[in-house]
């Protein structure tokens, strides 16, 4: 067997890295260059042979380095950010201004301002305070918009296009960074960038998802969804930085680990495992800040954190709002409410105790001042090392693992605070949700039911119609409410039913303010409706709820006509049999007898009339003590109507409209205005069965308003106006040999004005919408 001998004499003049660099080749403690020196000898041969090793360079292209030959080395950073592919964009590249839903209303603003601005340059006028009035108008509606945002605004402001990305925060924190590449497995995954960087003198290694700034860096970085690789090149730093001691900072911003085929065969799952095993034991202290949207494991693999502190604006979630509603609601188009029970915010998860920290933003979100941002950032960070570099190593490791284990434990049996106990919801009765099925099944039973029942003229039951109509009403409430929530406005309507039950207990009037916002969402809830999840549902139950009422709306119709048709046919037998009207009925039957077929003589026809409008007048004394108004049908007017010229009629209309214009004018003065409120509101006080004190309020408001109605008729022209016509009217009736005193009904002679009788009709049309 061959082998290899060698003398001490070999190893003179070798030095120390010689010999570490010769072990990597199979051979321990001989130097390459003393390889070929080596003596060869065996049992069989005495001979001896040099053997060398040659190497011979090939010549291939020279190497295209990322930075310029001659760099300036003036630049930020130094010579070594030239390493670093991330460039400012150029001008044809440079992300477009993205308005998002919501922020549509300040476009308006925004229009006005740009086109006060070009005017003010187009003439040379001053329109300086124009300018600021509306940049104050805009300034106000951002801030009203951005402190009230709900979590699925949140969500699309974290995603939003022109959102500072990791590598934008670093270069505006970090005096130098030198970003590291490659898992040392055969890839560079560009969706997680790791480097080492300085903050104020302290190194510090940074890694974290990296968004593109338009289509073709998303593309290049897969947008922001790391493959293993990725999760392998930041294992492989996590394990760099625990050997030299350097604090880790990662920055989050992805929708989640990207899920393809080549992935899960890569052993995708097992990177994002192996990655919360080896944080939980690094020595150094690792602070994470959610920058962006951080989806579930893809995010929790560079997350498990000493402290996580989020962005305002960012979200931190196991499922995108979009999946969940899919998943529990069988729709996308619930991702509004599944926003709102995921409690993904920032806020929300502070609460919980799994973040530690909110990091402010500018109004408008971080991509309206991405500086101001970072340097929020670079704070949260300097705060958060200075407390975690005082402890030690075993204290470090024991204060992450804590911070874990603490998330979603509750212990039972314990007294709640009083303080908490006050706040606590009421025990709130089970809902009892009824499919659409079964709710259309009862109704066409119930619906059958009827028809049987009219058909063999026996009347259904009252208790079941109600019954339906309640449980309908009950479904649609719940339909409501859901749609609400899925909308986003269920916070502003619980705010506007405070204010609105703030003023029913004082007594108020209605504010004008608080009238447009409640008109505002009902406009709102009415346009954006037809896009909630459970519109179909909704409309469906609102539908049957609409016919089931009409039903019972016509059923009471019925069973009231008949009750009255039952009633004056028993007060018309009650009047016809009495002593006088029967011996008048009597004496003027045997005179009709007595003619024998002959022409009624005047006398007899007067008769005829007399005792008819006795028996009317009779008949409608009758009616009205049962608490009924009579209206007298006079067919002989309407004849008198079509003898009147059109240009007569054209004016009566005209002057009618003045009449109504004049008395809305009045009405909109502001004390005649609140009185008609007033009215109102005693009304409603008042209810079905007002009081003695209700009645003597209202009868006076009443006359207040119809005295200053009246006054300020009287003192127009429309009187002298209403004279003329009248005049005129009479003329054209007496030339056509109309009836007498047909216009004297219409226009009564008992002192009473046109005025006064518009007065009347205001007053009651007040009441009856109050």
């Amino acid at each position: 067997m061959a082998s290899i001998s060698h003398s001490p004499v070999g190893f003179v003049g070798t030095s120390a890295s010689d010999l570490l660099r010769s072990s990597s080749n199979g051979v321990n403690g001989i130097p390459l260059r003393n390889l070929g020196r080596a003596r060869f000898g065996g049992s069989s041969s005495t001979t001896r042979r040099d053997a060398r090793v040659v190497a011979k360079i090939r010549k291939v292209k020279k190497h295209d380095h990322p930075w310029p030959d001659n760099p300036d080395p003036n630049v930020k950073g130094g010579i070594l950010t030239h390493l670093s592919h991330f460039k400012p964009l150029p001008e044809n590249e440079k992300p477009r201004p993205v308005t998002l839903e919501f922020e549509k209303p300040l476009i308006n603003l925004e229009k006005k301002i740009i086109d006060v601005r070009k005017m003010a340059n187009e003439t040379g006028l001053d329109f300086s305070d124009q300018i600021i009035s509306l940049e104050n108008k805009y300034q106000q509606a951002l801030k009203d918009l951005y402190t009230r945002l709900t979590p699925i605004q949140r969500v699309y402001i974290a995603r939003h296009p022109n959102r500072p990305t990791f590598l934008d925060h670093v270069f505006n924190i970090t005096e130098k960074f030198v970003e590291l590449h490659g898992d040392r497995s055969g890839y560079d995954d560009p969706a997680i960038v790791t480097g080492i960087g300085t903050i104020d003198g302290r190194r510090y290694m940074f890694m974290g998802h990296q968004k593109g700034r338009n289509t073709k860096e998303n593309v290049k970085r897969n947008f922001g969804m790391p493959t293993p690789h990725g999760y392998r090149k930041a294992l492989r730093m996590m394990y760099y930085a625990d050997h030299h001691g350097f604090p880790i900072v990662t920055f989050i911003d992805t929708p989640g680990a990207y899920a393809d085929l080549k992935c899960e065969e890569l052993g995708q799952g097992e990177a994002i495992a192996n990655n919360l095993r080896t944080m939980f034991g690094l020595k150094v202290p690792i602070v994470s800040i959610v920058i962006g949207e951080g989806g579930s494991g893809g995010a929790l693999a560079i997350g498990c954190a000493n402290k996580l502190i989020m962005l305002e604006n960012a979200v931190f979630y196991v499922a995108s709002p979009e999946a969940c509603a899919a998943i529990l609601w069988k729709s996308a188009k619930a991702a509004p409410q599944a926003a709102e029970t995921l409690r993904i915010t920032a806020t929300e998860l502070c609460k919980l105790q799994i973040a530690d920290g909110v990091i402010p933003e500018p109004l408008g979100g971080a991509h309206a001042d991405p500086t101001w941002t970072s340097q929020q950032i670079k704070n949260a960070i300097n705060e958060s090392m200075d407390e975690l570099m005082k402890m030690d190593t075993e204290e470090l490791l024991k204060h992450r693992m804590l911070k874990f284990r603490k998330i979603g434990g509750f212990q039972e049996g314990l007294p709640v605070d009083p303080k908490k106990k006050v706040n606590m919801k009421m025990k709130e009765e089970p809902i009892i949700r009824t499919s659409n099925l079964n709710i259309e099944d009862e109704v066409k039973k119930l619906m059958q039911k009827r028809l049987n029942a009219k058909e063999s003229s026996v009347e259904l039951p009252e208790s079941d119609v109600n019954e339906m109509i309640e449980k309908l009403k009950r479904e649609v409430d719940r339909e409501y409410s859901e749609a609400v929530k899925a909308m986003g406005l269920k916070d502003r309507l619980v705010l506007l039913r405070e204010e609105f039950s703030k003023v029913n207990l004082r007594d108020q009037l209605m504010h004008p303010a608080l009238k447009d916002k409640i008109e505002k969402l009902r406009d709102e809830f009415t346009q954006g409706v037809s896009a909630a999840p459970n519109y179909e549902s909704l409309k469906s139950k609102l539908d049957m709820l609409t016919e089931l009422s009409k039903i019972k709306s016509t059923s009471e119709k019925n069973k009231k006509s008949a009750t009255l048709k039952q009633t004056v046919n028993k007060k018309f037998v009650e009047i016809m049999n009495r002593p006088d009207i029967k011996e008048k009925y009597k004496a003027l039957e045997a005179a009709i007898e007595n003619s024998a077929g002959q022409d009624l003589d005047h006398e007899l026809k007067e008769e005829l009339v007399k005792m008819k409008k006795e028996i009317e007048l009779e008949l409608a004394g009758a009616i009205k003590s049962l608490g009924l108004d009579v209206e007298v049908v006079k067919s002989k007017a309407k004849e008198i109507s079509e003898q009147i010229p059109l240009d007569v009629k054209v004016k009566v209309e005209e002057l009618n409209e003045e009449i109504k214009g004049e008395i809305e004018n009045v009405i909109k003065s502001t004390d005649l205005k609140d009185k008609v409120e007033l009215l109102k509101l005693e009304v409603a006080k008042a209810g079905k069965t007002p009081d003695v004190a209700s009645k003597n309020r209202i009868a006076a408001l009443e006359q207040q308003i119809k005295q200053d109605l009246a006054e300020a008729m009287n003192s127009s022209n429309l009187k002298e106006k209403h004279e003329e016509l009248k005049a005129e009217i009479s003329k054209t009736i007496e030339s056509s040999a109309g009836l007498d005193g047909s216009l004297e009904s219409q226009y009564p002679k008992d002192g009473s004005t046109y005025d006064e009788q518009a007065v009347e009709m205001n007053v009651g049309a007040n009441r009856s919408f109050a």
